[in-house]
Parts: C-alpha cells; sequence; structure tokens
C-alpha cells in the first residue's frame, strides 16, 4: 500500500512537454500572422498589390518645322566633287613629306620631296650648256660684224677698182658665213634653253605639290617609299596622300524614279547627318544627273550645301528631306514636340501622362503649332521625357503602368 501511495506522487512529465509544444506553434502562428498584415500593409501603402495598367509609351522628342512642308526624303552619302590622289609624273624615292591627314593646304604647297640629285645635276649640266651656247653667239656675232665690215669696205675699194673681184668675192663669202654662224649660234642657245627648261621641269617633278586647295584626306606613303606614276613596280605606291576640296561637298542621294517628278534643280532641301544629328543644314539641288540605275530604279540628285561647317566630312551617311519652300532662319530651330495622339484636355487646359517611376504623372502643357504628325510643346515637358500616347479616360495620376516603347 505505501508503494502504490508513492507511485500517485510521482509527476509526468510527457505531458508537461506536449503541452509547451503546443504553445510554440501557437506564438509562431501568431508572429507569422502579425509578419503577413505588416508586409500586407506595407505593400498596399507602396501600391505593389494594385495591378499595373499597360500602356503605349512614346517619348517627347526635337522635331524641325521643315517636316510640315517637307515633299520627299532620301538617303545618300557626302562627297566631295574635287579630290584627287596626288601623284609624282616621274618614279622617285620620297625623302621628306610636309602634311598629315586633316591638314589644309593651298594650290602649289609643296606635299612632298623625292630625292633629286640626278635631276638637279642635268640642271647644272644644261644650264652649263646654255652659258657656253650663249658665249659662242657672241662669238659669232663678233665674226659676223668684222666679215660685215670688211665687205661693205671690199665693195666700195671694188667700185673705185683698187682690189680683184677675187679679193671682193672672198669677203662676200666671209660675210655670208658669219651670218650663217650667227644663225647657228641662235638656234643652239635657244636649244640649250628649251634643255634647261625640261631639266627644271623634271626637277620640279621631284617636288610634288597640291593641284588646288584641300584637306588632306590620307596619307598614303612615306619616306623611304618609292613613287612611280603607275604603282607597278614591286613595293611601289602610285599616290602620296589623298586629298579633297571641302568646298565642293555635297551629298548624292538616289530617288526612285517614281518621285523624281517631285525633285527640280534649284530646289531648297534639308540635310541632316548621322554624325550630326542635333543640326540641319540648309541645302540645295545641285543636278538631277541624265540617267538611271536600272538595277535600283532609281536616279541619282546631287545636293550642294548652301553653309559651309568644318565638321562636315566626306563619306557621312546623311539624309535629305526635299521641301515646298526656302526655310527661314526660325525653321532651322528645333521645337519640343509629342504625338498629337499623347495629348488629352482636362478641365480646359491640354495635358500629357509623364511615366516616372512606373506610375503617371498628369501634367499640364502649353502647345504650339501643330509639325506634320507632332505638336509643338512650349512648356511643361522637355525632350527625352516619356508619356503615354492615346491615354484611356480613366487614368490618373499616381496609376502604376506597363509601359510597351513604340
Amino acid at each position: 500500500m505505501a508503494s502504490e501511495d508513492l507511485s500517485k506522487l510521482t509527476i509526468d512529465k510527457s505531458a508537461t512537454a506536449a503541452g509547451k509544444t503546443r504553445r510554440k506553434r501557437s506564438m509562431f502562428v501568431i508572429a507569422f500572422l502579425i509578419a503577413a498584415g505588416i508586409l500586407a500593409l506595407f505593400l498596399i501603402s507602396r501600391k505593389i498589390l494594385y495591378p499595373a495598367v499597360s500602356v503605349e509609351a512614346a517619348v517627347v522628342t526635337k522635331a524641325y518645322p521643315s517636316q510640315a512642308f517637307t515633299l520627299l526624303n532620301a538617303s545618300g552619302y557626302v562627297v566631295a566633287q574635287r579630290k584627287a590622289a596626288v601623284a609624282s609624273k616621274i618614279t622617285g624615292r620620297i625623302v621628306s613629306i610636309f602634311v598629315e591627314e586633316g591638314n589644309r593646304i593651298k594650290k602649289g604647297d609643296v606635299i612632298a620631296q623625292l630625292e633629286s640629285d640626278d635631276t638637279a645635276a642635268a640642271k647644272d649640266q644644261a644650264s652649263a650648256n646654255l652659258r657656253v651656247a650663249a658665249a659662242n653667239l657672241e662669238q659669232a656675232k663678233a665674226e659676223r660684224t668684222d666679215a660685215a665690215v670688211n665687205y661693205y669696205r671690199s665693195k666700195e675699194l671694188l667700185a673705185k677698182g683698187f682690189i680683184a673681184k677675187l679679193e671682193y668675192d672672198a669677203a662676200e663669202a666671209r660675210n655670208s658665213k658669219a651670218e650663217a654662224a650667227v644663225s647657228a649660234a641662235e638656234a643652239s642657245v635657244r636649244a640649250a634653253s628649251a634643255a634647261l627648261r625640261e631639266a627644271e621641269v623634271t626637277l620640279e617633278y621631284a617636288r610634288i605639290r597640291a593641284p588646288f586647295d584641300a584637306v588632306v584626306l590620307t596619307k598614303d606613303a612615306d619616306v623611304g617609299d618609292i613613287i612611280t606614276p603607275l604603282g607597278a613596280a614591286a613595293n611601289a605606291k602610285a599616290a602620296v596622300v589623298s586629298i579633297a576640296d571641302m568646298n565642293s561637298l555635297q551629298v548624292e542621294v538616289d530617288v526612285s524614279e517614281s518621285n523624281i517628278g517631285q525633285v527640280a534643280t534649284k530646289q531648297p532641301c534639308e540635310i541632316q547627318l548621322d554624325a550630326l544629328p542635333d543640326s540641319r543644314f540648309r541645302g540645295e539641288v545641285h543636278m538631277i544627273v541624265p540617267t538611271a540605275d536600272r538595277t535600283k530604279a532609281t536616279i541619282l540628285v546631287k545636293v550642294k550645301f548652301v553653309d559651309s561647317d568644318p565638321r562636315i566630312l566626306p563619306e557621312m551617311s546623311a539624309k535629305v528631306a526635299f521641301l515646298e519652300r526656302q526655310m527661314n532662319e526660325d525653321d532651322l530651330r528645333p521645337r519640343t514636340a509629342v504625338n498629337g495622339d499623347s495629348l488629352l484636355t482636362r478641365n480646359g487646359r491640354s495635358a500629357v501622362f509623364l511615366i516616372r517611376d512606373g506610375e503617371l504623372v498628369e501634367t499640364a502643357v502649353t502647345i504650339g503649332e501643330k509639325i506634320g504628325d507632332m505638336v509643338e510643346v512650349r512648356s511643361g515637358v522637355k525632350a527625352g521625357d516619356r508619356i503615354v500616347r492615346r491615354p484611356a479616360d480613366d487614368l490618373k495620376t499616381g496609376t502604376r503602368v506597363r509601359v510597351s516603347e513604340k
């Protein structure tokens, strides 16, 4: 009996452990529910749980008024109408080059010097020969003077009977020979002069000069290279430099045969270069080449620049807009513009929906003139801003959006 009473006093530890486990689970569930509630409140406050509205987005751009009176557009390249690969007329080795790429040169400037010791020696020889010929001429003239004096004296003496006819004949023959000797000496002088000029010209060929005012585009040879007119020899170069007259730059574009009727000589144009997207240049149709390219069904049109700009370089890609009328200074100024279908009217004022951080912000704008499909915006937005195209009536500030660029 005593042992049974003692066993009743023993504590059941398994029941106590099960109670603690249930309490821990309850506390974990309560903590999880509290955290989930806090997270939900946070997401709601950040509007992350709200579904995003899909909209079409566009970018505010810069537009030019000329777009409103453009008849036709074409693409092409800037081409120098006057260019040259400058070479020498003689074969020789380059000893000096005086220009580099990008240098501006004037007509007659020395571009390079070829070795010329042999031609310089030939010139000196020709000069010496000329001096010899000139001295022989002076001697022949002196002989002619003496022969002429003797001849006229003999003629007078023969008339008076003081000398024989044979002596007179000898004086006459001597005078004739002296005249012939002078003529021969004069011819020798002319021949020597021509030889000297030839030597001077040959020596000048060793100085490669600029044929017109231009800019050096490429340097095709260097000191030590052999220059030959045909470039046929091994390791020989045909040209020293390539140059172009920057005042002769024009844009050559291909215009479809079906649209050539909209193009005329002297027609005003606007030129845009891919390398200078923020600039526009005034142009004018210089020539419509009177032949067609049958493979492309196009006709080549050359457009000249009205205003020169040192940034314009040969072979730049260009786009040409053929215009209805001449552009004025105001037409050359870019305007901030948006697509016309991006504008909406709220409370009697024009507005657009700006897209910022995935949300919409209704922004009032001041609009100007219409430029083709675009509308000028004078205030409210700037170039590069993203806005909603064709906004729905139920959109409002704060609406979350998912955008697609078009």
